[in-house]
């Protein structure tokens, strides 16, 4: 392959390596929670909650930014008004968000789950969370939590989490007393049809397009 269609290939994918960085990028629209069991989201989705819970707002400040927002899957933390649902967890509760409608890729933010030297879990039923971003929170430091399976948890942990399909809900329980953590759920640009593109469909568009060009590349060298 010649020099110059080498550099034209890199260019391309270059291109390519943007347009996916572009595509995955989304504006959330988190949860305005009204009461610990009601809230709503732009574009005409209310939201549900069932399970131990309450409504706390003003607190946190949800910062820094990139605990929760990673500027590709994500693109901004929950509302620095700190809307958000609190809980202590101790029990095998069932605790379920229900959507208005169907939901692609939602993402959900927890904030001080548990303490040092004391873990505390989201131990989910329904869907399969992948870490997204994750550290520090501005009240009380902290780390990322960790992602094993169908659970989320830690110590003094806190980030965001996406699932990937399309749920009318999703449930959870939270098994391991702390003094409390919290928790919202957010949606893409108040769209339930464009939904969050996990990473690895960025990739796979990224590298679909490498091997369609290199294909072509070589059918025209043989042609020629």
């Amino acid at each position: 392959m010649k020099q110059a269609t080498i550099l034209k290939l890199a260019a391309i994918a270059g291109a390519l390596a943007l347009s996916a960085t572009q595509a995955v990028a989304a504006t959330i629209d988190w949860t305005n929670w009204t009461s610990n069991t009601a809230g709503t989201i732009s574009g005409g989705v209310s939201v549900t909650h069932t399970g131990p819970s309450s409504l706390l707002l003003g607190f946190p400040s949800w910062t820094p930014t990139s605990t929760w927002a990673d500027g590709v899957l994500i693109g901004n933390a929950p509302p620095a008004s700190g809307n958000m649902l609190a809980t202590t967890g101790g029990t095998n509760t069932v605790n379920s968000i229900v959507f208005s409608q169907p939901i692609t890729n939602p993402v959900f933010a927890i904030w001080s789950l548990g303490q040092p030297g004391v873990t505390a879990t989201f131990d989910f039923i329904n869907a399969t969370p992948t870490f997204v971003a994750g550290g520090p929170n501005a009240e009380f430091g902290g780390v990322a939590f960790t992602v094993a399976g169908q659970s989320a948890f830690g110590q003094e942990a806190n980030g965001s989490l996406v699932f990937g399909g399309t749920f009318t809900s999703i449930s959870w329980t939270n098994p391991l007393f702390e003094n409390y953590y919290g928790f919202t759920v957010g949606i893409n640009g108040g769209t339930p049809g464009t939904p969050v593109i996990p990473v690895p469909a960025a990739a796979w568009l990224l590298g679909s397009g490498l091997m369609g060009l290199l294909a072509f590349s070589r059918r025209r060298k043989v042609a020629a």
